[in-house]
């Protein structure tokens, strides 16, 4: 998995968040800012239920309303991406300028792996100039079974016995 935030990354991105609310006249709220700093210290893809329970663990209920509006506040401020990996729900990720990076996606269990590689990257800048394409930004999302889960598989082929 990649290095979450920093501290110093993710206290950045809550000023950002109270500037992004200042310039559109929203309030700054304990319970806007306590979704952003969960958000921003995340270290997986939550989705909203998990956000809900992580705050009320922490003893800052937020109401679901609130927490969508600040999900959707993060996303369009351009702090926070906004992931469907088909599971039926959203997942967010906190968007960090040092960590470009890609997802492999348990099919079975909703493992998320973050990965990077260079290959992949010169490859996919290679493929848009050759068709004089201006390269931006790329998500790609691998979708599959984790070793985990395939470990579980063949334990219960082989009835936890090793395989001769």
């Amino acid at each position: 998995m990649m290095a979450r935030l920093s501290p110093d990354e993710a206290a950045a991105l809550l000023e950002r968040f109270q500037r992004h609310l200042r310039e559109r006249r929203l309030p700054i709220t304990r319970q806007r800012m306590a979704v952003a700093d969960e958000m921003f210290r995340a270290p997986d893809h939550p989705s909203v239920d998990e956000i809900k329970r992580r705050l009320r663990a922490a003893g800052e209920p937020v109401g679901t309303a609130t927490l969508y509006r600040t999900l959707d506040a993060l996303v369009r401020g351009g702090l926070v991406l906004e992931h469907d990996f088909g599971e039926g729900f959203k997942r967010y990720e906190p968007l960090s300028s040092s960590s470009a990076h890609d997802h492999l996606l348990c099919e079975r269990c909703g493992r998320v792996i973050e990965f990077a590689n260079d290959r992949l990257e010169r490859m996919l800048r290679m493929t848009a100039d050759e068709q004089h394409f201006l390269y931006r930004r790329h998500r790609v999302e691998v979708h599959g079974t984790c070793a985990e889960c395939r470990g579980r598989d063949l334990e219960s082929l082989t009835g936890g016995r090793p395989r001769r």
